[in-house]
């Protein structure tokens, strides 16, 4: 019997940088993947500070960001490579109404630092009104974040691809399989809706589509480009363009309807002819109050979960980790925001 500090089932933005705590405070773990490609895999990460819908921010966002970048550069002594794209987002605006709105908003104390007052116009999108940029903006690398990351837990002997099985856990024990642990913690996002421990926790699926087109000319500006979608380069002259957000298309194929959604979103800002090469979608785990649900389980001490996270995954993830860390190793209460807690109430 190999005796460890944690386990950890899931492989997402929560399950990464969790295991990113663990691994700077030298505590041991294994952590379980099925090497499937969930939300958090095919997600956009776009690292964005400003809702852009309406021009407002959102809880802790700076605190967020800054944060992010410490993490991301303790990743970097281990994997070598910074993950963080400066890569600002413009936004497009509809009408000038908008830009009036942008202005009005960036003198606010809560925006200021974020809603860029300098406007920019570019010659290869439609943008009649110009765009607004957001500073602190910027975008992980996704693909590459996740494939080092495993690589370096599997060279660890961190990792252990297979699927997760609840029926092998002595819960009386502390053991699964092999594997006597102190603490498992549970990030599976919507596949936590198996977990006979966690399987009543109000997370909510909202289905995201993205597309990655070829364009029939690049476009000249290493920008992100929002209106309805982001749009930015990936590698292999490829853009990405997404993602959409669905709560009632739920099944487990690709929807006609959100592709033609992105198709037209793409083809209302960029005038020339593209071509769709790939289709991707996930399955965001959202909360009704859109805080993450992080907390021990009320009869098993030593089960956790870390859920929840949205749309913000790699923000929510990051940041509310050391809180998950500070509340079990610690005892460092959880903010009543986050904690499983507000809904045993």
């Amino acid at each position: 019997m190999e005796n460890v500090d944690y386990i950890i089932v899931g492989d997402g933005y929560a399950a990464l940088f969790f295991a990113h705590h663990l691994i700077r405070e030298g505590k041991s773990f294994k952590l379980f993947s099925e090497s499937r490609k969930g939300a958090s895999q095919v997600s956009a990460g776009i690292i964005n500070p400003v809702v852009l819908k309406k021009f407002t921010t959102f809880w802790k966002a700076q605190e967020k960001i800054d944060y992010l970048k410490i993490v991301l550069s303790e990743i970097e002594s281990y994997t070598s490579k910074n993950y963080l794209i400066e890569q600002p987002i413009h936004r497009i605006f509809h009408d000038e109404n908008e830009k009036n709105l942008w202005l009005k908003k960036s003198a606010s104390e809560e925006l200021m630092n974020f809603l860029n007052t300098e406007f920019s116009q570019f010659e290869d999108v439609r943008n009649p009104f110009g765009t607004g940029s957001v500073s602190q903006s910027a975008r992980l690398d996704v693909s590459s974040f996740f494939t080092d990351m495993f690589d370096y837990l599997d060279s660890k002997k961190y990792l252990v691809k297979e699927k997760f099985d609840y029926s092998q856990i002595n819960i009386t024990e502390n053991t699964y399989k092999e594997f006597e642990f102190k603490n498992i913690l549970f990030c599976e996002g919507m596949g936590v809706t198996e977990n006979p421990f966690f399987n009543d926790i109000p997370v909510i699926p909202n289905k995201g589509h993205h597309i990655k087109v070829r364009l029939q000319n690049d476009l000249k500006n290493n920008v992100t480009i929002k209106k309805k979608h982001f749009l930015f380069p990936l590698n292999n002259n490829l853009y990405f363009y997404g993602g959409t957000y669905d709560r009632d298309q739920l099944h487990s194929k690709i929807d006609d309807s959100a592709v033609e959604q992105l198709v037209s979103g793409l083809a209302e800002i960029y005038p020339f002819d593209f071509e769709v090469k790939d289709i991707s979608f996930g399955f965001r785990p959202t909360v009704k109050d859109r805080r993450p649900i992080v907390g021990r389980h009320e009869s098993h001490r030593d089960f956790y979960v870390f859920n929840g996270l949205g749309a913000r995954g790699i923000l929510n993830g990051c940041f509310f980790s050391k809180y998950l860390y500070d509340f079990i190793e610690n005892d460092v209460a959880l903010p009543e925001e986050i904690s499983l807690g507000r809904f045993l109430l």
